[in-house]
């Protein structure tokens, strides 16, 4: 059975980064792609960031220029690399994993930007 794990989370200062990781347990076997996705409180869950198998990527509009997202297919594991955090990027994140038969969420990783 397939299990995402988040690390990386916490709380940084405006203007800081921050490095999340995503490490999927068992197969990849029909993987097609895998995400990132937050969740700010009292909002909808939105994307921020996927990548197919084949490398391409997409990107929300508020976090183009500053997130940069990345998989090690031999460690199966994805990670996102957060630069110029600001306060409204605090929010819960994500990881996600789409196989041909299937959606995979992870149970999040809590990012806090604050001064």
């Amino acid at each position: 059975q397939v299990q995402l794990v988040e690390s990386g989370g916490g709380l940084v200062q405006p203007g800081g980064s921050l490095r999340l990781s995503c490490a999927a347990s068992g197969s990849s076997f029909m993987l097609t792609a895998m995400g990132w996705y937050r969740q700010a409180p009292g909002k909808e869950r939105e994307l921020v960031a996927v990548i197919s198998n084949a490398g391409s990527t997409n990107y929300g509009g508020s976090v183009k220029g500053r997130f940069t997202i990345s998989r090690d297919g031999a460690k199966n594991t994805m990670y996102l690399q957060m630069n110029s955090l600001k306060p409204e990027d605090t929010a819960v994140y994500y990881c996600n994993a789409k196989y041909t038969i299937a959606t995979m969420w992870g149970k999040g990783t809590l990012v806090t930007v604050s001064a």
